[in-house]
């Protein structure tokens, strides 16, 4: 989220409310008027992006507190799984039968695309 809004906002507001306590200082009123009319606005802006970034910056730190512990609970799930496959059965075997089921979804895959291709009609022409 870019805070670019917020600081130019936010210094438009503060120069603006310097320029205003300055010409009504120096008897300045035409400009006095003029920064005195805009200054409101500029404080209702500021005030709601102040508010916005407060409410997204709720937002995420509820959201993160949130998935942290279910990050933690797969880590652990995670863990309990590896720890029972390495009591259950040999190490040397597994990585030969994911390498079987790898090969054969690549071939499944393969012979899908040539039932694909050959399901088209050999002339080219375009069906009625």
């Amino acid at each position: 989220m870019p805070h670019r809004p917020l600081v130019f906002v936010s210094g438009l507001t503060f120069g603006d409310y310097l320029l205003w306590n300055w010409s009504l200082n120096g008897s300045h009123t035409a400009l006095a008027l003029v920064s005195g009319l805009t200054l409101p606005p500029l404080v209702l802006a500021c005030l709601w992006l102040v508010a916005l970034t407060l409410t997204r910056l709720i937002a995420y730190l509820t959201r993160r507190s949130l998935a942290r512990p279910a990050i933690a609970r797969a880590g652990r799930a995670a863990r309990r799984r590896s720890r029972g496959r390495l009591r259950k059965g040999p190490a040397v075997a597994r990585p030969a039968t994911q390498a079987t089921a790898v090969a054969s979804a690549g071939a499944a895959a393969q012979d899908a695309c040539d039932a694909t291709a050959s399901a088209r009609t050999p002339t080219g022409r375009l069906a009625a």
